[in-house]
């Protein structure tokens, strides 16, 4: 039996197929993920993978049920699976935002689900960092979020060279449309048009343009010109104050296709553009008073990215590190009178914080030796067969032996731990 379409197994390294997603490769991701965004005051939060149907039409219309896994459950509620965390979270913050001190800073890692057609880096699930901020207006927390962003691709190995974050405004682009005649109502649909800009031919945009009063030569000679607004003149600034300048430009390309968008808009690229985006985001300054039926206005900003092109963009920059079994200690049992004692021992040394592995049955050394190399264990040891106090410790890497007290067996290993994580 396979698995569905446009889902992902992962198994741990070794990887059975070149093609296999690696568990251990998601680990480690989402240990950079989070341990950057606490590192810049951002708390942890989540919520429900399953909403009402309404949370989501509210927000982004009727057509947005095409792309949504819903159904009706059995208490007759029109429900669908999570497709993005804003709306959840803008649920989340409108009902208790009073018990929060402003600004509110907070992540998540939900795993997420549209039904729609499946193509490079993007499936019908994957697990995205979401990190936003509610309760600010002044454009230094969009620097903020745009500084956190940038240093959770330098956490897995990212520079100026592999990727940049394209930074544009939708007042910039509203101002725009307002000065050339353009009527409230058609803003949105001249926003679709600048979103796909790049991706559409130039006869398909100057046709959709021209039927909305706009002409393509004068979009492109905007969009060229690059200038900034105050606001993201502020922003700039304050990412080269931080020594972040060079992973940042100014691109009128990007204006984010959802209709909630209000201020400043980013969108992050590999630098060689060979993937989709690696993550996007910006103000949303309405949303929670559209969530909350009005009873609750705050202002509002934030960005996801995606664990597949990012995945795809590491595994291709060589970035990932190797992954191991994560065992550090093989325990061998020589001679099963010994195995009640090398027990205790096996224990004392997970008491103690040490990833152990040995043999669950009898079995020769040899073949428990080979097993400990296959799992690139640093250590090796085994109870001394005359004192069930003493314990052979070898160091695999430099073949030392020593026979030690269980105390100080545990201490040497403690020293070896220490002298690893000072080493640059």
């Amino acid at each position: 039996m396979e698995r569905l379409p446009g889902f992902r197994d992962f198994y741990p390294e070794p990887l059975p197929t070149k093609d296999a997603w690696s568990a251990d490769a998601r680990i480690h991701l989402f240990d950079r993920w989070r341990t950057t965004a606490r590192r810049y005051g951002f708390r942890e939060y989540d919520g429900p993978p399953l909403e009402p149907l309404e949370l989501y039409t509210a927000k982004s219309g009727e057509e947005i049920v095409g792309q949504l896994y819903n159904f009706t459950d059995k208490g007759d509620r029109s429900v669908a699976m999570r497709p993005e965390m804003t709306p959840t979270l803008a649920r989340m913050v409108a009902a208790h935002q009073r018990n929060y001190p402003k600004p509110i800073k907070w992540f998540s890692i939900p795993q997420l689900f549209r039904y729609e057609r499946q193509q490079k880096g993007r499936l019908r699930e994957h697990f995205q960092l979401n990190a936003d901020v509610f309760g600010e207006t002044d454009p230094g927390i969009d620097a903020e979020l745009i500084a956190l962003l940038i240093d959770v691709l330098r956490s897995v190995g990212l520079t100026s060279d592999d990727f940049v974050v394209r930074l544009s405004s939708r007042n910039a682009w509203q101002e725009f449309h307002a000065a050339r005649g353009g009527k409230p109502e058609t803003a949105y649909a001249f926003f679709q048009v600048i979103d796909k800009i790049e991706r559409e031919s130039e006869d398909e945009s100057a046709k959709k343009l021209s039927a909305l009063g706009f002409a393509l030569d004068d979009v492109r000679a905007f969009i060229q010109a690059a200038e900034p607004t105050n606001e993201l003149a502020s922003i700039l600034s304050n990412l080269t104050s931080r020594g972040l300048g060079d992973y940042v430009k100014i691109d009128y390309n990007v204006i984010r296709g959802l209709a909630y968008y209000t201020g400043p808009v980013f969108e992050a690229f590999d630098r060689k553009y060979n993937f989709r985006a690696i993550a996007g985001g910006g103000r949303y300054d309405n949303l929670v008073k559209l969530i909350s039926g009005g009873k609750t206005d705050l202002p509002a900003l934030g960005f996801g990215m995606g664990d597949v092109v990012l995945m795809e963009l590491l595994r291709e920059c060589g970035r990932l590190p190797a992954f191991t079994s994560g065992v550090e200690v093989y325990c061998l049992i020589e001679d099963e009178s010994l195995r009640g004692a090398s027990l205790g021992w096996i224990q004392q040394l997970r008491h103690a914080g040490w990833a152990v592995e040995y043999s669950a049955v009898a079995s020769k050394p040899d073949k428990q030796f080979k097993r400990a190399m296959d799992l690139k264990a640093a250590w090796v040891t085994q109870i001394h067969r005359e004192d069930a106090n003493l314990v052979r410790l070898r160091e695999v890497s430099t073949k030392l032996e020593q026979n030690l007290p269980r105390a100080e067996a545990l201490s040497r290993l403690k020293a070896s731990r220490t002298h690893d994580s000072s080493t640059p």
